[in-house]
């Protein structure tokens, strides 16, 4: 019997087990399949990923992140902010403020209100602007960036016509981001302090309903290019908006944070 909550950050929805007491052991293929089950659609729960809460000496707790193909990914923006919400409402005196563990460094959150979670993130590493990418016989203008995991960057005029699925799966798979693949950013300014944006998660395999590694890499992407400016609201395709805040002095990004909703759906038990 595993007991479970389900969680939801700006249309990003996952399932979140508390391992802190190791009921969840990491057996390889048993942890693989396991993930691929419940993370399966109608069928099962159902989730953009699987977010493990395990015991840390680092920080406050370890957040561990499995995409739905089984696969564990560095980090997820949307779930940290999740996993605060989920340490705040569950876990006994814990504050408003916590600190998170993760592959991809130390994570700060917040929980600001009831339903509103502000997370600092890692600075951004690997930045690449402005170069072609040729995906079958077209040719792409593109831009990259690590923001706990890779991302891609394009702009788009129509932003409701983009074949985020089937570029987004292209690019994903190329070559040049090979073995480990990358997650698509599809994004149309709206002014100067916000952006319209798609994106297709690797390891989900699909558009989602937003992306908040997505947001923030396409929020700096934007503002180095001279289109936008932090603070950022991101408009996603739930509905939703992320503010994206930052700095940028002396050709360096610092102080990132991600701020948005998230809320608990349903709470629940496994068996079997």
């Amino acid at each position: 019997m595993i007991r479970f909550t389900k969680m939801s950050a700006s249309g990003n929805d996952f399932i979140v087990i508390d391992n802190r007491e190791k009921q969840i052991l990491d057996t390889g293929s048993w942890m693989l399949d396991f993930v691929k089950k419940i993370c399966k659609r109608k069928i099962n729960i159902g989730a953009d990923g699987l977010l493990l809460i395990e015991g840390s000496e680092k920080a406050d707790f370890k957040m561990r992140v499995f995409n739905p193909d089984g696969g564990e990914v560095e980090m997820c923006g949307n779930g940290a902010r999740c996993v605060a919400l989920w340490a705040k409402s569950k876990i006994k005196n814990q504050k408003s403020k916590c600190k998170i563990e993760t592959e991809a460094g130390i994570l700060e959150a917040e929980v600001v209100s009831d339903n509103t979670v502000k997370l600092k993130m890692s600075d951004p590493v690997d930045t690449r602007l402005n170069f072609k990418l040729l995906v079958g016989d077209k040719e792409y203008e593109v831009h990259t960036i690590n923001t706990g995991v890779p991302h891609v960057v394009l702009f788009t005029e129509d932003l409701e016509k983009a074949k985020v699925k089937e570029i987004g799966k292209k690019i994903r798979y190329h070559q040049e981001f090979a073995p480990e693949g990358t997650n698509v950013n599809f994004i149309r300014v709206r002014d100067g302090n916000s952006l319209d944006i798609r994106t297709y998660e690797r390891g989900v395999e699909d558009e989602t309903l937003a992306c908040g590694t997505g947001a923030a890499a396409s929020a700096i992407i934007s503002h180095l290019l001279g289109r936008t400016k932090a603070p950022t609201k991101m408009h996603t395709k739930s509905g939703s908006i992320l503010t994206v805040y930052f700095d940028f002095s002396h050709s360096k990004i610092t102080d990132l944070y991600l701020e948005g909703d998230a809320e608990i759906i349903y709470q629940g038990v496994l068996y079997g």
